[in-house]
């Protein structure tokens, strides 16, 4: 069947869009629920005005309060229903290889401990094994902690590349990351085994080092690596303050491979620190690897990939290259950057720490796609270099032509001018009364780099895309405690309130540059904290109300609880739908939906008081990378989906406090129905959102009372809970005997 582009004599295009079918449904149904709601709120309104005690006044209004949020929460959720689409790519109709634009890849690293060097070595020789010209191609590292151990493994893995990369190509290798080809791979030809002893003895190598702490002499192999590893080790040098390091360790125009093909560029970058200057964390990394880069390659094409995200697909780049190169017009001139889901490999079977995100990276990512595009998500997104210089038709010069994004480099990428350039652009000072983090490059002002350079790149009328092949263009590492898991949205929470409450807040700044629609969905994220007040009221109040035998809820015959149930099961089956429909399954969606609500007590008002003590000018913990080893016991309870607790952390109170209360108070709910005390009618609601918190906590009451490994809940926290729960039921029993006098 011919297409309009081929009948009309133009090429095929490269990508096409489907609007899904249920945006009309998803349309009506929005406009029934907001219905309910308006009519749940009146129907609090009413309680408020005419409440039969101090206490009812107290609790209407809480309720009134949680319902308001929950209702304002779902009204940004609609922003990603209004238009959901699909986008198919067309690689087969693409460009000529000669034709292809050039690469830089920046991959960034911050702790070698938590982020084993290894496994930044494999992502990198993942990208560098893409199905694309080396010389185009160019890999630039960043290592924020400044490590020996890290600089040592790209060293070996260097060496390794020059096998590997035409080992790939010769034998059409799909799974071009070292480590999960090994891990997978079962056959025993003489090519694989001997490529395979390689790769195990630079593993063996690199953790030995690591192991250590540092590189043996017996690991270096020539001069120049001893040299390279000796400004490590000089006495004014460590993590919080060294000079900037920048070393090219593969040449395109100079190293091949052991087939005579040229190697892709491999530049390692330790950009300058000092305790003096702000660094930025992870924004400022990529900003100077975008200037670096700039002065060595200025490849018009960037990738940023986090270190543990490896390529696991080598044609991703040409489905990349179906936005920005589609025909008959080149380059689509306001597309920003082409976004890739986030997935991840050795998820157990119910994914109990809702690792997925599916609704992050994928459902909402569908929805706002059919807007101006989906948001950035800090990996696998594959940006043009002039996004980051102003907006579409505002052009915003850097303060040197070398970093210009038309800049062209003419020059190798290891001669002394070079690298002199880099070394000055890598400095802690460079960018002082600059526009780099303002106005140009990775935008700083929230520990959440990505959502808000994303969100400020479609402000200034950039768009962008969302391309999920059915292979997974990269796959990454989870979290396997819940520790690390609520540590890293208690950091996102953070960096979401420095948005929300910016001058570029979404509800003012985002709906009047981006659109409501676009305004709502970027303001979805940059309240999520707020989830912490409804869900913890209602995980709080029906418990201690039902325990003093006080009905806040309407009875079943009452009308009224139509209402209440109509606006539970909705949420929950449309939620529901929503993650069944991107191939997940029920299981996984109900370790989801288990996580929303852990979340809300835990880390999301631990952020939120973080957020407000360094408004304040208090000190805070500040940036914590999340660590990506896994240790062995950790990995068995992981894949057996049993939760690991093991180290005491403050998030685990509230969840502990919050478990007992809700089992105290549907058994003793029960045990009240059961003698007559109180109508089950009037108490039926009360009991199922008991209940309902109790079937939600199952793993807390297992790690807290008959698990006796190491992954269990601290002894001391399951005390602490168990006397807060008693604390908390005598003050409200104090509080309503005060009431009935």
């Amino acid at each position: 069947m011919k297409t309009a582009a081929t009948t009309s004599g133009l090429p095929p295009p490269l990508h096409s869009l489907q609007p899904l079918r249920r945006r009309h449904f998803n349309r009506l149904f929005a406009a029934v629920y907001a219905a309910a709601i308006f009519s749940l709120l009146y129907h609090h309104s009413l309680k408020l005005l005419h409440p039969t005690s101090a206490i009812s006044l107290l609790i209407s209004l809480s309720l009134l309060v949680s319902d308001a949020l929950l209702a304002f929460m779902w009204s940004t959720t609609q922003a990603f229903r209004m238009n959901p689409v699909r986008r198919q790519e067309h690689p087969e109709n693409r460009l000529d290889r000669g034709d292809l634009p050039g690469l830089d890849i920046f991959i960034c690293t911050a702790d070698p401990y938590k982020e084993p060097p290894l496994d930044v070595a494999n992502t990198a020789l993942s990208v560098m094994a893409y199905d694309y010209p080396p010389g185009k191609l160019s890999v630039f590292v960043s290592d924020d902690g400044g490590s020996e151990l890290t600089m040592f493994a790209f060293m070996e893995a260097a060496r390794f590349g020059r096998l590997w990369l035409p080992f790939c190509r010769e034998n059409n290798v799909v799974d071009r990351c070292p480590d999960a080809y090994f891990s997978s791979c079962y056959a025993q030809s003489a090519a694989v085994v001997e490529i395979k002893m390689m790769y195990e003895s630079m593993k063996m190598k690199v953790e030995s080092v690591v192991k250590k702490g540092k590189v043996s002499d017996e690991y270096i192999s020539s001069e120049e690596e001893g040299q390279i590893l000796h400004q490590y080790r000089t006495k004014d040098f460590s993590r919080q303050s060294h000079p900037s390091i920048i070393q090219v360790l593969l040449n395109s125009r100079k190293d091949v491979d052991s087939s005579g093909e040229p190697m892709p560029n491999l530049v390692y970058v330790s950009r300058e620190k000092s305790k003096a200057s702000p660094h930025n964390f992870k924004a400022g990394a990529l900003n100077t690897l975008l200037r670096v880069s700039g002065t060595m390659t200025n490849s018009p094409i960037i990738l940023t990939l986090d270190c543990d995200m490896y390529s696991n697909d080598p044609t991703t780049a040409q489905r990349m290259l179906c936005y920005f190169m589609d025909r008959p017009a080149p380059i689509e001139p306001n597309y920003a950057y082409v976004q890739f889901p986030q997935r991840y490999h050795g998820l157990n079977r119910a994914d109990i720490y809702a690792s997925e995100h599916k609704r992050l990276f994928l459902v909402n990512s569908m929805g706002i796609d059919g807007l101006n595009g989906p948001n950035y998500v800090g990996t696998g997104c594959f940006f043009r270099r002039r996004a980051f210089f102003g907006s579409p038709c505002s052009y915003v010069p850097p303060e040197v032509p070398e970093l210009s994004p038309d800049y062209l480099v003419d020059k190798p990428i290891n001669t002394e001018e070079v690298l002199g350039r880099a070394h000055q652009v890598a400095g802690c000072n460079y960018e002082n009364q600059t526009s780099w983090g303002s106005k140009i490059g990775f935008r700083y002002g929230s520990l959440v780099e990505d959502y808000y350079t994303g969100y400020r790149l479609h402000c200034e009328g950039w768009k962008s895309a969302f391309c999920n092949p059915k292979r997974a263009a990269f796959l990454g590492d989870v979290p396997i405690t819940i520790n690390d898991v609520l540590n890293q949205v208690k950091r996102w929470s953070i960096g979401l309130l420095e948005v929300a409450f910016s001058k570029y807040s979404p509800l003012t700044y985002g709906v009047r540059n981006g659109g409501l629609l676009m305004g709502l969905a970027y303001a979805h994220y940059a309240f999520w904290p707020i989830w912490f007040f409804p869900i913890t009221i209602y995980a709080l109040i029906p418990s201690l109300a039902l325990l003093q035998g006080l009905a806040i809820f309407p009875k079943v015959d009452d009308p009224w609880f139509l209402l209440y149930a109509f606006l539970f099961l909705g949420s929950y089956c449309q939620d529901c739908f929503d993650f069944i429909s991107t191939h997940g399954t029920f299981e996984r969606w109900w370790s989801d939906q288990r996580m929303w609500l852990i979340k809300a007590p835990s880390a999301f008002p631990l952020g939120i008081t973080e957020y407000i003590s360094k408004c304040l000018g208090m000190e805070t913990r500040g940036f914590n990378v999340t660590s990506k080893v896994m240790e062995d016991e950790q990995s068995k309870r992981y894949d057996e989906g049993i939760f690991e607790f093991g180290v005491p952390s403050p998030m685990f109170l509230p969840l502990a406090t919050l478990a007992i209360l809700n089992l105290v108070a549907f058994l003793g709910g029960f045990f009240y129905v059961l003698k007559k005390d109180i109508e089950l009618d009037a108490f039926f609601m009360q009991m199922f959102v008991a209940g309902f918190g109790v079937l939600n906590s199952l793993p807390f009451y297992g790690a807290m009372f008959w698990r006796r490994d190491n992954g269990r809940m601290p002894i001391r926290t399951t005390v602490a809970a168990t006397l807060l729960v008693g604390l908390l039921c005598g003050i409200t029993f104090v509080l309503f005997e005060f009431n009935r006098v």
